[in-house]
């Protein structure tokens, strides 16, 4: 077809507008896919070991990485849910008066010991029952709030739990049918062996990609969560292992995953510590921990053909929590890992993998242009312009 370029940009852009409809009326089908998929990518290594190495048959190997996995998220859930419960108990009652202007108290106190001017205004005045602030919070916990939050809470950790046992069931078969599978994936590029040759090599590369990026990207963010546990232990916060273990989950969103895990210990600190000056160290601490996690560790662990730049992080961030919500945050950096590895092994798309990247793309060698043509395309192009 003898199209113009105007039109395809307008069948380019409707193609885009149709791929992100169809990914996001096919949440339920396409966010386990590609979790099992990342998963089988990270755990294949494991699974192909206790095959090689202490001879066991294949499915068995994989079911047993698959159980290994549902251990270890059932001890991270149940760390969760106790910390969540005892977190519960400590705060007071909707309809207790007393309980709530004891933690005015304390909450006034602490700020009027770090604050450079008096805090007796409408706002934070000796009496609980005339701050506007109190008042504000009586009246929210009062209403629906607290009884709506528990129902939305409890709508999303049965939609959790289900989509989880989905993935599950995904991730073994993708693992015990996955030699099968990659060679129908090779077979769909068509007979030419060189074509089957380059696809087996993207798909390689992809996998490679997105295993270094997750196995690294767990390790760093658990050494991460057992560091600031061992500080928020010895500054004697109440619930130091469950922020450690909060930061060591939320680190896997870029960005704004490292704030919101940061923003829970320095409310302990701030409450639950001999002087409010706590919170003060544990922000110093935070920020030092997280600025050498980003720029040094990241960097040397992953190398640079691993790294995004902060663009394309910050709008693959909003693309996918756009499509798929809080699983889409999660899933963003990985996504754009093995897109990135696709579009390098593709030769029209090696300069959207180059945008991607912050590494300096080698440059293009030039034919060398005889005098006479060279001259002559200078003539042509200078007439053009006049």
């Amino acid at each position: 077809m003898n199209l113009s370029d105007a039109t395809r940009i307008g069948l380019n852009l409707l193609a885009l507008l149709g791929a992100v409809l169809a990914l996001r009326l096919g949440e339920s089908v396409f966010v386990p896919t590609v979790l099992a998929v990342l998963l089988a990518a990270l755990l294949w290594p494991a699974a192909t070991w206790l095959n090689h190495r202490l001879r066991l048959p294949w499915s068995l190997a994989c079911l047993l990485v698959v159980v290994g996995l549902v251990f270890l998220n059932l001890l991270v859930t149940t760390g969760f849910v106790m910390a969540v419960t005892r977190i519960v108990q400590r705060l007071p009652r909707p309809n207790d008066f007393q309980s709530q202007a004891e933690v005015y108290n304390i909450f006034r106190q602490r700020i009027e010991e770090i604050s450079p001017v008096p805090l007796d205004n409408d706002y934070f005045p000796k009496e609980a029952e005339n701050s506007r602030v109190f008042a504000y919070v009586r009246q929210t916990l009062e209403g629906s709030y607290i009884t709506d939050l528990l129902l939305r809470i409890t709508y999303y950790a049965n939609n959790w739990l289900w989509h989880w046992v989905l993935v599950m069931f995904i991730l073994l078969f993708l693992l015990v049918e996955g030699r099968m599978l990659s060679r129908r994936i090779v077979e769909i590029f068509g007979p030419s062996v060189e074509a089957q040759a380059k696809a087996v090599a993207a798909l390689k590369d992809m996998a490679n990609q997105v295993r270094t990026f997750l196995v690294w990207r767990t390790i760093v963010n658990f050494g991460l969560g057992l560091v600031v546990g061992i500080v928020y232990h010895a500054l004697g916060l109440q619930q130091a292992w469950t922020w450690a273990l909060l930061t060591a989950v939320l680190c896997y969103i870029p960005y704004l995953g490292p704030i919101l895990a940061g923003l829970p210990p320095i409310i302990d600190a701030f409450m639950g510590s001999p002087s409010p000056w706590y919170a003060v160290i544990v922000v110093g601490f935070y920020v030092a921990i997280i600025t050498l996690e980003g720029y040094v560790i990241v960097p040397v662990v992953m190398g640079r053909s691993m790294e995004l730049n902060a663009t394309t992080v910050m709008l693959a961030c909003l693309f996918w929590d756009l499509v798929w919500g809080m699983p889409g945050l999660f899933l963003a950096m990985p996504l754009m890992a093995a897109i990135k590895a696709i579009c390098h092994h593709v030769p029209g798309m090696r300069p959207w993998a180059n945008l991607m990247g912050t590494s300096h793309p080698e440059p293009v060698a030039m034919p060398e242009i005889a005098p006479e043509l060279r001259d002559n395309a200078v003539a042509v192009a200078a007439e053009k312009v006049l």
